[in-house]
This record gives C-alpha cells, sequence and structure tokens, in this order.
C-alpha cells in the first residue's frame, strides 16, 4: 500500500512540474516581440524614419542600388511585403507610381507631402530618356525631389516623428527629441545652402538633369537643366547646344547627380565651366548618411562658388 501511495504521489509531483513548466526550456512556445515594420519609396524618408525610430522600429527601403527609386517598379514579393507594413511612407508629388496601381491598406499610408501640396512645382515633360534598368522614361507632371528644399524635407521629418510618436506611444519622448535634434541640423544645411544662393546673386548655374526645381526656387539660383548622365559622354550634338545655350546663359558652375566622366569634365573645365556634384539621394548613397552627404555636397559648393565670385 506504501508502495502505491509513493507511486501516486510521484505521478502527481510530474503533473505539476508538467503543467508549470522550467521557464529555461520550451522556449518554442515563448512569443518574441517583433518591432513594426516600415517601408518607404525613397532613401531621404527612410534615413529620416530610422533615425527617428532608433531600435523602436525596422525600417525598410528595397529598392536596389543603382536606379532611381521615382521610377521603380517593385517585384511582387516586395508589394507584398509593402502590404504587410505598419506603416508605409510616401513623397507625395506623384513619385513611385507603381503606389497607385497596387492595393495598400490606406490607414497605413503617410503622405509625407500631405502638409505642403500647394508648394508643389509643375515640371515640364521632358524627353525620353533612360538612366539605369528601370528604363525609358520623362521628367513632367510634377517635380518630386521635394526634399532638396531643406525646409520642405524638415516638414516631412516632422510628419514622420508625429506618426511615428502615435504608433510609438512608449517612444514618442524621444522620438520628439530626436525630432528635435534633426531638424536643428538641417536648419543649418539650409541656412548654408540659403548663404550659398545669397552670393550666387542670380549668376547663371547648369543642371545636368531637371531634379533641382526645389533646390533652385528655395535658394534662389538660377539655373538651368539639361539631360545628361553621368556615366555617358555627350554626344557632339550636346556640346553644340550647350555651346549655344551659353551665349545667353554663360553659366561656370554646373551641378551633377553623380560624378561625370573624366572626359565630361576636362570638356566642362575647358569652357570655364566646373562640375560639382550634389546627390538628390533619392537612393542611399554608396558611403554615410543623407546629413553627411547633403554636407559634403553643400561644402564643395561652396567651395565652387567661393572661386566664382572671388575672380
Amino acid at each position: 500500500m506504501r508502495r502505491v501511495n509513493l507511486l501516486l504521489c510521484l505521478l502527481m509531483l510530474s503533473a505539476c512540474g508538467q503543467q508549470l513548466g522550467d521557464p529555461t526550456e520550451n522556449t518554442e512556445t515563448v512569443e518574441t516581440s517583433q518591432a513594426p515594420g516600415i517601408y518607404s519609396v525613397n532613401y531621404p524618408l527612410a534615413w529620416a524614419a530610422q533615425e527617428l525610430a532608433g531600435d523602436a522600429a525596422e525600417v525598410h527601403f528595397p529598392a536596389p542600388a543603382g536606379i532611381d527609386p521615382a521610377f521603380w517598379q517593385p517585384d511582387i514579393n516586395t508589394v507584398a511585403d509593402y502590404q504587410q507594413a505598419e506603416l508605409i511612407l510616401l513623397n507625395g508629388a506623384n513619385y513611385a507610381k507603381w503606389i497607385a496601381r497596387v492595393s495598400l491598406p490606406q490607414n497605413r499610408l503617410l503622405d509625407t507631402s500631405q502638409g505642403f501640396t500647394d508648394q508643389l512645382i509643375a515640371a515640364d515633360t521632358g524627353p525620353l530618356h533612360s538612366h539605369g534598368p528601370e528604363g525609358d522614361h520623362s521628367h513632367g507632371e510634377l517635380a518630386f525631389t521635394v526634399w532638396l528644399d531643406v525646409s520642405l524635407y524638415s516638414q516631412q521629418v516632422s510628419a514622420i516623428a508625429e506618426s511615428l510618436s502615435q504608433r510609438l506611444p512608449e517612444s514618442a519622448e524621444l522620438i520628439v527629441q530626436r525630432r528635435n535634434e534633426l531638424l536643428s541640423a538641417l536648419r543649418k544645411r539650409d541656412d548654408e545652402l540659403t548663404g550659398i544662393g545669397r552670393r550666387l546673386d542670380g549668376a547663371p548655374l547648369l543642371y545636368s538633369h531637371p531634379v533641382y526645381q526645389y533646390l533652385q526656387r528655395r535658394y534662389q539660383l538660377n539655373g538651368k537643366a539639361l539631360h545628361w548622365e553621368p556615366d555617358q559622354s555627350p554626344a557632339d550634338t550636346e556640346w553644340v547646344k550647350l555651346d549655344r545655350l551659353l551665349q545667353s546663359h554663360p553659366a561656370r558652375i554646373m551641378l551633377w547627380e553623380a560624378e561625370p566622366t573624366a572626359g565630361t569634365r576636362a570638356q566642362l573645365l575647358n569652357r570655364g565651366i566646373t562640375p560639382v556634384v550634389l546627390r538628390p539621394m533619392g537612393n542611399r548613397p554608396d558611403s554615410g548618411n543623407y546629413l553627411e552627404n547633403l554636407g559634403a555636397d553643400t561644402a564643395s559648393l561652396a567651395a565652387a562658388v567661393r572661386t566664382l565670385t572671388a575672380d
């Protein structure tokens, strides 16, 4: 009888152990928290979101390197990733037209330009051309590189911060602090570019591509855009067109989206034109972050302007 009672006690203890469990075991049944996923249509918005959210969210910008995200078409699996996102950051100004052709959760879309739609610039439709695997396209309808006006980009940053604070209430205070720090750093870039515009005082400029509309308006520049690609040497007919343009618009600085070829640089210098790289950074830069690269490009432009105005 005593053996039977002992056996019953052992069975009961075993059952209790199985019910309570060992917190160091059965880890497959423990749920792990996962940071909400945020997807962006371009690099400037993705960078700002990551700076604001820190480790509280996972920010994704899946566009491949070497393409312009404005004309990128994601595959079906990537679209599905966007559809599952907690928040989707849109640039506005008809940027990333694929957005209008797929079904995305409306309550998770954030148009970061919604607060300044009255300030968007209508752009003339340019000739069809291509730069990268995204194929032929033209720059028309609305100019979309709104973030090159740093004051408008600051409004985009604030819109992202407000949305993140609502979705991450436990991190709201930290998000506001990071927003204020980021806006302060952007004001310095904005002031620097404003100073460059004042020093130029209407001096003619050239742009390698029609993407600098917001930069021109904000900083009161006097530029005319070509359709030249950094990795391609312009045809002889393009140089003839440039020489004609210089007769009425004698520019001595030309802004480029990326470093032009050595041959192009040499021909520009022979004409007294200094090429300066000011990257729009719609896609992620090869190194550094948005703010660092904007600072470096602004410094390069400032140096060229000092040389120009010193002559």
